[in-house]
């Protein structure tokens, strides 16, 4: 018997917690977002917020492009693209595309022996429109075209994002709301009908007066039921960004729900904890991100982004 349900396996569990398929939509492909512990609802600044938020594009100046890569645990390897442009009287519109691929894996029969080898991919092409609601207030929504395939098996969906940003400039405050993947399967694996992995989110971001430093933090996954109210906010994380110069900034963050599933015993390690570096050189910037999976291993990001 063919073995394929190793690999939908390795899809669900490589995200530590998976319950629902697509699993692969709530890797944070952007270094940036990453090295603050994922707290990028209320982000701004680059192309990428597009697979955050999508009313953060239309805080968004010029028409940035950003180029990531991730390396995560074993063969996998994820890599994704952004772009935004904004048409005078219309509105901003954006663009994303992730694909993840888990390697290629070997095919046996019953009996253990070899019948050939089969690959595992995912991929998600994302358009995005942002517009002002009101002052400091912008909304903007997402719709994405999903496909996975697992072997001779194959999967395709689609979803829906919906967000929106309010920034309040008096106190250098910006707050968002986002709810992302809503939508469902259009074929499945095998005839069985799995859900997206739908998302509600609150977060705010704050850039402090006098110090070059901004603060973010993010509420995640606030639709999930739970035995009691406030473990519906136990999903949080929080990130810190500082600028040390024009030229090289540094950001750390942590993840509380991703510390909580990688914790082997009473020993986490660094698991949920995040670091990474910002350098910009002309008109480009240079994004590098470290993410600890405590016993587990660590993930590694870069990425790249400039104005076209």
């Amino acid at each position: 018997m063919k073995r394929a349900f190793f690999s939908i396996l390795l899809i669900t569990t490589f995200s530590i917690s998976a319950q629902n398929t697509y699993e692969f939509l709530r890797v944070d492909i952007s270094p940036r977002a990453a090295a603050l512990g994922g707290s990028f609802t209320a982000g701004t600044g680059d192309a990428n917020v597009i697979n955050y938020n999508p009313a953060a594009l239309k805080q968004i100046e010029g028409s940035p492009f950003s180029a990531n890569f991730v390396k995560h645990l074993l063969d996998i390897n994820f890599f994704g693209v952004a772009y935004s442009k904004e048409f005078t009287g219309i509105g901003r519109f954006g663009a994303s595309i992730r694909y993840g691929n888990y390697g290629t894996f070997t095919e046996a029969d019953e009996f253990g022996n070899k019948t050939g080898s089969y690959g595992v991919n995912e991929l998600a092409f994302t358009a995005g429109y942002a517009n002002t609601l009101a002052e400091n207030f912008y909304y903007g929504a997402n719709i994405k075209f999903i496909h996975s395939s697992i072997a001779s098996y194959s999967s395709s969906g689609v979803a829906f994002d919906i967000g929106l940003q309010y920034y309040i400039p008096a106190q250098l405050i910006n707050i968002g709301f986002t709810a992302t993947n809503i939508g469902g399967q259009l074929s499945t694996y095998s005839g069985e009908t799995e859900k997206l992995p739908l998302d509600v989110s609150i977060g705010a971001s704050k850039k402090l007066e006098h110090l070059p430093v901004k603060l973010f933090l993010d509420f995640h996954r606030l639709n999930e039921d739970k035995d009691e109210f406030m473990k519906r906010f136990e999903s949080f994380s929080f990130g810190v960004e500082l600028d040390l110069s024009k030229v090289l900034t540094l950001r750390l963050g942590y993840d509380n729900k991703k510390r909580k599933d990688l914790k082997v015993g009473d020993f986490a390690g660094l698991a949920g904890f995040n670091a990474g570096l910002g350098i910009k050189i002309n008109n480009y910037q240079f994004d590098y991100a470290f993410s600890s999976y405590g016993e587990i291993g660590a993930l590694h990001r870069i990425g790249i982004s400039t104005e076209l």
